[in-house]
């Protein structure tokens, strides 16, 4: 059984359930627990059939300290800093033997027990995932402002080590996580430099099919399919390898009908077999939320700065790097 934890409000929801239903598909024993960080997300998720998601409402985690940070930061930087929280609460409370952190937006087109395999045959207690940002002028840029590595799929197990790392990271992300690029912070992420330097245990993960996302999307080419799902090669290397999840990070809606995907590569083929599939899952799962009255804002901000924030709602959604990026969502909805 592998034992996932993630957390989410409504707004999220539509990414929640995709990403629920792609470890339906791919995953042969899975549980995940799920956090609702409000009580809308809570109510429609607790109405639903969900055999293998275990949802707690984010007041059984909010004690008095998270709950005045949670007046100081932005929902999305209360979010950052709950996720330590969160793995920590599912190793202590549900006395889980291990517990992996991934962000609400991945998607899986593969069993992630293949990820698991690496973990195991490592002797790991704690597992980190690298950006893998490009070598260049632009991706050590990246690296220097977001860290080397990202907090989209992390593990850790009931060890003293990870026991540990997580009390760390927890204090840490207490103490300072905004969306602000300082020289050895920026959120919750920058942290986790310091893990294989403070703790015992830690492993980069290695296979190249957990952690694609846009930021490294561009090094990647279509190599073809395995049983229907994406087989990519990395072009530096011609090293081929299965897509094991994906991180829909930088969706952008232009309007309720378009959206500008962001993606980091220039290939529609790449681009489609990877994103067809997401957004088709996401529409279906958006026309099912209507039923429950949740809608959804155009607008993605997740600053508490005011001026970043207004530059996010209004102005970055409309950064087209890529004519190939913007899709028209009508096309994804089923008729009839």
């Amino acid at each position: 059984m592998i034992t996932f934890c993630t957390l989410f409000d409504s707004y999220y929801l539509d990414k929640g359930l995709a990403l629920y239903h792609s470890l339906e598909e791919c995953a042969r024993e899975f549980k995940l627990y799920i956090f609702c960080f409000d009580d809308k997300s809570f109510q429609v998720l607790k109405s639903m059939e969900m055999k293998h998601a275990v949802l707690t409402h984010h007041s059984e985690i909010e004690d008095e300290e998270l709950l005045k940070l949670k007046q100081e930061r932005s929902k999305a930087e209360y979010c950052w800093t709950c996720t330590p929280v969160i793995i920590e609460y599912v190793l202590k409370h549900y006395k889980e033997p291990a517990c992996t952190y991934i962000d609400a937006d991945l998607f899986f087109f593969q069993d992630p027990a293949i990820l698991f395999d690496e973990i195991k045959a490592a002797g790991a207690n704690i597992v980190i995932t690298e950006h893998r940002f490009k070598n260049n002028w632009n991706g050590r840029r990246l690296c220097k402002r977001s860290g080397r590595y990202c907090v989209e799929f992390n593990y850790f197990d009931q060890s003293e080590n990870a026991r540990e790392a997580l009390s760390w990271w927890k204090e840490k992300c207490h103490e300072w996580c905004y969306h602000l690029y300082e020289p050895e912070r920026m959120g919750d992420q920058k942290y986790l430099e310091k893990f294989p330097v403070l703790f015992k245990g830690v492993h980069e993960l290695e296979h190249l099919g957990g952690g694609v996302a846009p930021w490294n999307f561009g090094q990647y080419t279509l190599a073809g399919e395995a049983k229907g799902n994406p087989v990519l090669r990395e072009k530096k290397t011609g090293k081929e390898f299965p897509l094991v999840f994906y991180h829909f990070q930088n969706i952008r809606y232009l309007s309720g009908d378009i959206v500008n995907i962001s993606s980091g590569s220039h290939s529609r083929k790449t681009k489609d077999a990877v994103y067809r599939p997401y957004l088709t899952v996401i529409e279906q799962c958006r026309n099912k939320l209507k039923d429950y009255g949740v809608t959804f804002s155009v607008k993605k901000i997740y600053s508490s700065n005011r001026l970043i924030a207004f530059l996010q709602g209004n102005v970055l959604r409309f950064k087209v790097k890529s004519m190939t990026d913007i899709y028209q969502l009508k096309q994804f909805r089923s008729r009839g």
